[in-house]
Formats: C-alpha cells, sequence, structure tokens
C-alpha cells in the first residue's frame, strides 16, 4: 500500500482547529506534526485552504440487501456514502428476510465484506420470538440489537411486555425505533374519518404525533432505567422526549442515549405542502419548534448523535397517495455537507459537527481505532474544501433510488477526498476505488 502525505490542510478534531500534515501508511495515520517531510511519502496531496476532518460515523442507515434492492444496495448506498464523508456506517435489519438469526445477519456481513467502500456493522433485529437468538449475538462484532416499539415491516414489531423486558435485560447496546403504535393506529382511523382515502401528507405529523413518540420513548427509557440497560434511541423528533436526556454527566457515564437525524433538523411540517411524500419519514417530520428544540438539545448534549436515517425508495413507490406512499429517504451523500451548511450560517461550530458525526458516534458504541484523527488509528479521513459549492442536481446523485429531498439546495462546502482505511475512495467527484471497507470491531 501506498504511504500518503495530507500536506498543509486545517484539522478538525477533538474540539480543536489547527493545521497539520497527515501521513497515511498501512491504512492508518502513521503521523500527525505541523511538517512532515515529504521523502517520507510515495503521495503528497496538497490540501493547504482545505478542511481535514475524521470520517463521519453513521449509526443508522437502510441500505435494503437483501430482498428491497430495486431501491438501493450496499455497493451503491456505500459509494453515496463515501462520496458525502461518511467512512463508516451501521445498517438496519429490516430486510427481506429481516435479520432475526445470527445465521441472516452474518449473510450481510459476509456481503458486505465483497462489495461495501465504507466500513460497515450490521445490526442484529429483535422479534416477539427470536430472544434465545438475540442472546447469542457478539458484542465484539456486532453494533447493536435493534428493537422496533412501533410498526416496522415483516415481524419485527415487538410489543409483548414480556420479551421486551427480557431484551432489556440483555448486556448489549440496544437501540430502538420509538413509536406507539395503539397511538399511531388511533390517530389514523380519525384521519381515514375525516378524510377517507385522500389524507393530506401533512398530517402525517399528527398521525404519528408527539404524544405517540414520547409514549414510546418513555416506556423505553423507564425499561432500560429498570434494568440497567445500554439504550440508544434513535432518531428523536420531538422537543417533548429531550426531557427523557442528561447532560449532566459526560457520554461516556451515559447508559441512555439519543440521536437526531439530518431530515428532523432541516425539515418542518410546513414544507409537507411543497415536498409532499420526498420528506415523508417514520417518525414524522414535526413542527419548526420542535426542530428548533431538537437543535437545542443537540447543542446541550442531551442529543448525542447526528445520524440519517438514510432509508431510500423509488420515486416510483413515492410517487403516491398518503396511505401507500412509503415512509424513507435518501442521505447519506449530503448529510455532513447539510451540517456544514449549519455551521457556516452560525448554528453550530465545525468542531461540534465532527463531535456529533464521528468522535460521538465511535464513543456510544465504542468503535475500535476509529472516529477520531489519531496516530494509530484506521486512516478514515475526509477533506472537505470550504471554498467549493455543491450543488445537488439528479445528475450528480450516486443513489440508485436517483432522488433527493436536497435537490435544488447549494452547499457551500464541497467533499474534495475521502480516504477508508487508507485508501482514496472518492476524489475529483468520482469514486476511486470500489471495495475497501472492513468489519467494524467494538471494544466491549
Amino acid at each position: 500500500m501506498s504511504t500518503t502525505l495530507l500536506k498543509g490542510g486545517t484539522l478538525i478534531n477533538e474540539g480543536q482547529k489547527f493545521e497539520a500534515d497527515v501521513l497515511i501508511k498501512n491504512g492508518r495515520i502513521e503521523k500527525i506534526a505541523a511538517s512532515i517531510d515529504g521523502g517520507e511519502a510515495s503521495e503528497v496531496i496538497h490540501v493547504e485552504g482545505k478542511l481535514v476532518v475524521p470520517g463521519c460515523i453513521d449509526d443508522q442507515v437502510h441500505f435494503r440487501e437483501p430482498g428491497l434492492t430495486h431501491k438501493g444496495d450496499i455497493h451503491s448506498e456505500s459509494r453515496a456514502a463515501v462520496a458525502g464523508g461518511i467512512t463508516s456506517y451501521m445498517e438496519q435489519p429490516n430486510t427481506k428476510p429481516a435479520a432475526l438469526t445470527i445465521e441472516e445477519l452474518e449473510k450481510k456481513y459476509s456481503r458486505a465484506s465483497e462489495v461495501s467502500i465504507a466500513n460497515y456493522s450490521f445490526n442484529m433485529g429483535a422479534s416477539n420470538d427470536n430472544l434465545e437468538e438475540l442472546k447469542k449475538v457478539s458484542k465484539k462484532n456486532v453494533s447493536g440489537i435493534k428493537i422496533f416499539m412501533g410498526s416496522s415491516t415483516g415481524n419485527m414489531l415487538v410489543d409483548a411486555q414480556r420479551t421486551l423486558e427480557g431484551i432489556f435485560q440483555l448486556d448489549h447496546q440496544l437501540i430502538t425505533h420509538c413509536e406507539d403504535e395503539a397511538t399511531i393506529k388511533a390517530n389514523l382511523e380519525s384521519a381515514k374519518e375525516q378524510y377517507g382515502e385522500d389524507i393530506p401528507m401533512r398530517m402525517h405529523s399528527k398521525i404519528r404525533s408527539e404524544e405517540a413518540c414520547y409514549l414510546s420513548s418513555s416506556f423505553a427509557a423507564d425499561l432500560a432505567t429498570k434494568y440497567g440497560s445500554r439504550l440508544h434511541i434513535f432518531h428523536l423528533s420531538t422537543a417533548k422526549e429531550l426531557s427523557l436526556f442528561r447532560n449532566d454527566i459526560p457520554l461516556s457515564e451515559k447508559k441512555i442515549t439519543s440521536e437526531v437525524c439530518i431530515h428532523h433538523l432541516w425539515f418542518d411540517d410546513s414544507q409537507y405542502d411543497t415536498k409532499g411524500s420526498l420528506i415523508k419519514w417514520n417518525p414524522a417530520v414535526k413542527t419548526a419548534a420542535d426542530r428548533e428544540g431538537l437543535w437545542e438539545g443537540l447543542l446541550d448534549n442531551r442529543i448525542d448523535v447526528v445520524a440519517t436515517d438514510h432509508a431510500p425508495h423509488t420515486l416510483e413507490e413515492k410517487d403516491n397517495k398518503y396511505l401507500t406512499a412509503p415512509s424513507g429517504g435518501p442521505l447519506v451523500q449530503h448529510a455532513l455537507l447539510a451540517m456544514l451548511e449549519r455551521a457556516s450560517e452560525g448554528k453550530i461550530s465545525m468542531e461540534r459537527v465532527v463531535e456529533k458525526m464521528a468522535h460521538a458516534p465511535a464513543d456510544l458504541f465504542r468503535v475500535e481505532e476509529r472516529g477520531y484523527l489519531r496516530e494509530g488509528y484506521f486512516a478514515d479521513i475526509v477533506v472537505v474544501d470550504p471554498n467549493a459549492n455543491t450543488e445537488v442536481t439528479k445528475e450528480s446523485l450516486l443513489y440508485k433510488c436517483g432522488w433527493s429531498p436536497f435537490e435544488g439546495e447549494t452547499f457551500k462546502h464541497k467533499i474534495d477526498r475521502t480516504y477508508v482505511n487508507g485508501n482514496c475512495v472518492y476524489a475529483d467527484g468520482k469514486i476511486q476505488s470500489d471495495v475497501s471497507g472492513s468489519r467494524l470491531t467494538f471494544d466491549r
């Protein structure tokens, strides 16, 4: 493997911004110093005036393989991820078949080892009847156990009290999607009574309501408190849920943690009339006040991680009425750029963006030797040009689904190049290498 020197960049890492050179050797960061002799490298890349940051770790994606590959697959969506500065991802189990057994889970790992450009981990899925299988899941080699405490695909809604009690006693990283199913069903029936089959898209935030989210999130937090579980609650969408989380202790001491996704920080319910199903997610995009509350929670550390919940569907699938249009959308290619856009507006510092998208997910999941620019760590590195724009057009998208909710946006930064395990996988607007990812491991 060649030795690469990134010369003269501005590093953003561990709360600091400083100029330094970075030497990459044998897939790892060999040296970080104010000045490194270029003679030590077989390749010198001048990155003066550009930002050098650790690769983002996205703790929630749906890459749709197996069984749903007309929407996306591990290869196509990992290409989009590295183009967006995401060098590692944790993928969810609600594929077809769902990853409800060790055997099905390992099939996904095997496939990723063949085709993933980014580093990968796959969560094991919980159901009402696979508790014994969950007990076998490796803490070292699997990122977490995913529990859908709200409607989902297949046999993945976990609503049996006895099963939940058993799952929350497992010694593993638990992850939940929290929406109360009974509340959602009642709200949906009410909307049908009012609108028939023509429910407006804007009703999504009323159907999958604040109450549905809070009831489920608070129930999960109570179970975790009762059993001392390590619980990470995915994609908060309401300001009310913030009361469930602490910011008076560091992340390293927290057992109950939370995540917010790009779409809940960017969009609000006033945009349903113009963007329609393109911003239909579960949990729903809610009010502008909720969005601002989530920003507040992110900045005061009640929210620990920023992720995407990347979940592509085809435009044909999305182009339907409310009752049949699926929830979810593609985001990995522009998530870092969207956060840097808010940083350029003064909403958040660049140091905090790096913290919430790289450092914090590494710390929360205890990812080994990634998420930081440190000597000896794997060289997962992103170079960002702060003086070049990125226009989001259909032609520029690498998603298999071929669309983005950000189409028409122009971001004030550009991903210049991305390294995964020391390999340059993306540069000059093009994928440079088709397979470079490794299986993530965890210090547990």
